[in-house]
């Protein structure tokens, strides 16, 4: 199980239909300082905060509940 109450095929689901609606903006990872994307996508009626971070695929750093994150995030 992953966070906000996602299995793995949910959350598969949800990163293959993001759309540019979605998006949040981007940050800067303060451990990598590589840029992290933000999405927050509906699941269910209800919004989901996800982080990802490009590499040579896409790794998800963060999903859960969209809790009003107070990350810094940059257009």
């Amino acid at each position: 199980m992953l966070g906000a109450g996602l299995d793995e095929a949910d959350a598969c689901d949800v990163l293959a239909n993001l759309g540019a609606s979605d998006s949040a903006g981007r940050l800067v990872s303060e451990g990598t300082g590589e840029w992290m994307y933000v999405f927050k996508p509906l699941v269910a009626g209800t919004p989901v905060y996800l982080k990802l971070v490009l590499r040579e695929g896409c790794l998800i750093v963060s999903f859960h509940d969209d809790e009003g994150d107070a990350d810094e995030e940059v257009p």
